[in-house]
């Protein structure tokens, strides 16, 4: 019989975002380990404790000051840590629900926007400057637009073609990513797959988010990654909308990229 560590180890997202894959997924593994068992601990009540954490590390952040944005930074990673658990305990009991997924989403996407639009005010009140506010407003819609033209391009797609997404569910279970890393494999295989990974940086999404939004808090440098985040969400945003309005042009049947 497999162990409870095993069970765990496979409700792992296998093509995580970057840091959460290697960070912030590993330690909700370990933190699920101890309270799996507990019934009345639900993935709803962790996806509720991620979200009031990161309201809490949002009031840390304007309140300012180095400490108050050391304890955010922690909360923030906190925060990201029970968004992985939720997951991953729903798959061990085996309870995913189409609605504890769609809360799960929709509450991360909040949590960006309240993150962000909460440091571009504290870099306000530090500096008196209205710049970071103007571009954490873009880079947020644009962020946002990532994930509006990918629905919009699976709803047009389906238009065109009703069975498209059990074609694409063929697709995907066809391409399957192969596990090379992870539990069981050695440090060799472990460390091949963690360069690997590191690609998954230019990518620019919620996994490195919690990332650069943490060490800019310890740092005390808001303003550079504040240009960062517009940087990268105006180049992704204005490429995933031309990439999937190609897509549909060429009536290509690729999966659709988040």
């Amino acid at each position: 019989m497999r162990s409870k560590f095993e069970r765990l180890w496979d409700t792992k997202n296998k093509d995580d975002e970057w840091w959460s894959s290697f960070v912030t997924a590993p330690l909700s593994l370990l933190i699920n380990y101890t309270i799996i068992d507990i019934k009345w601990i639900t993935p709803n009540i962790i996806t509720v404790i991620s979200f009031v954490t990161a309201l809490l590390s949002s009031l840390f952040i304007i309140k300012g000051g180095d400490f108050n944005f050391f304890i955010a930074a922690i909360l923030i990673q906190l925060s990201h840590v029970f968004d992985c658990m939720d997951g991953q305990m729903a798959r061990y009991r085996k309870t995913t629900t189409a609605s504890g997924s769609y809360f799960d989403r929709a509450s991360d996407q909040l949590q960006v926007t309240i993150w962000f639009v909460s440091v571009s005010y504290a870099d306000f009140l530090q500096s008196g400057n209205f710049l970071p506010i103007f571009l954490t407003f873009i880079g947020v819609s644009l962020y946002s637009l990532r994930g509006y033209v990918k629905y919009v391009a699976i709803h047009v797609k389906m238009t065109q073609n009703s069975h498209y997404l059990q074609d694409m569910e063929h697709l995907v279970q066809t391409n399957k990513i192969p596990i090379v890393a992870g539990y069981g494999f050695g440090v060799l295989d472990n460390f091949k797959w963690f360069i690997s990974e590191q690609r998954k940086i230019l990518y620019f999404d919620e996994g490195v988010f919690i990332f650069m939004l943490s060490l800019s808090l310890i740092l005390n440098q808001l303003t550079p990654m504040i240009w960062v985040f517009f940087v990268s969400q105006l180049f992704w945003g204005l490429y995933r909308t031309w990439e999937h309005g190609r897509e549909i042009d060429l009536l290509q049947n690729s999966t659709i990229k988040k």
